[in-house]
């Protein structure tokens, strides 16, 4: 079980679903949040909820620069630093490349992509002069295995993990790790809208969705100091989708 005891997080996309299962995972670990999203009323809840000790919220437009800034300064008020970043929002459509609206497009390209452009340029030269951090960017599956009528989601994560890849090299150097995970569905309103899980992760590998906290661990072993030598590491979260579906033929041994 990963110790965070000493580390102070800061989680975009907090407010609820795998954020939420990060923030609440990272203090029970040891680690202080700041809850970082544009849904300022359930962000703030969830950091009563987790104790003015322990968490802080703050509105962040992961769009925006300033916004940015403004959360490494609420961090840094609240805690005193900010050694870990979890660049967990992200925004997803389904459609037609014929179909999709360029606005919409744009819109997946300023969360998915530019926010955690954003997210690192503006952490990084905090993190050096801690003497190092480390970076979690939450990817996805279909960075490199695209379902169909995902052109504009995927892309952008493709994008994102180009990004990710290349800040390993300009990073390491001053003490950061850049590390990446990519999950293959997970039981929030992203994977399971209005809670209901699709029947095609029946034939997963392992029968099933996942869950937030199973992403949650993930974060929690990268952002610790269990996985010090670890940067560019990729690690999958899928229950096996991307190795293959079960055949729906074969007879159970």
């Amino acid at each position: 079980m990963s110790d965070l005891t000493g580390k102070v997080a800061l989680i975009s996309g907090a407010a609820r679903g795998q954020g939420a299962a990060e923030a609440r995972l990272f203090v029970e670990r040891g680690a202080k949040v700041v809850i970082a999203d544009v849904l300022d009323e359930d962000a703030w809840k969830l950091a009563a909820d987790l104790g003015a000790d322990n968490a802080t919220a703050v509105h962040l437009d992961v769009s925006d620069p300033e916004q940015w800034a403004a959360a490494l300064d609420a961090g840094r008020e609240a805690f005193g630093k900010v050694d870990v970043l979890v660049n967990n929002a992200g925004i997803y459509f389904q459609g037609a490349i014929t179909e999709t609206p360029v606005e919409r497009y744009r819109k997946l390209i300023d969360v998915n992509q530019i926010g955690v452009f954003l997210g690192m340029r503006t952490l990084a030269p905090h993190m050096a002069s801690l003497g190092g951090g480390s970076i979690v960017n939450i990817v996805s599956m279909s960075s490199f295995a695209p379902l169909d009528l995902t052109s504009a989601y995927a892309s952008t994560k493709s994008a994102l993990l180009g990004m990710s890849k290349a800040a390993v090299g300009e990073l390491g150097p001053l003490g950061i790790r850049v590390n990446m995970i990519h999950p293959g569905g997970v039981a929030t309103d992203m994977g399971a809208p209005a809670g209901v899980v699709p029947e095609a992760y029946k034939q997963a590998p392992l029968g099933r969705i996942g869950e937030p906290r199973e992403i949650a661990t993930v974060a929690a072993f990268l952002a610790s100091d269990d996985s010090s030598y670890c940067s560019g590491a990729e690690i999958l979260v899928d229950g096996g989708w991307t190795v293959g579906t079960r055949n729906p033929w074969a007879t159970a041994q």
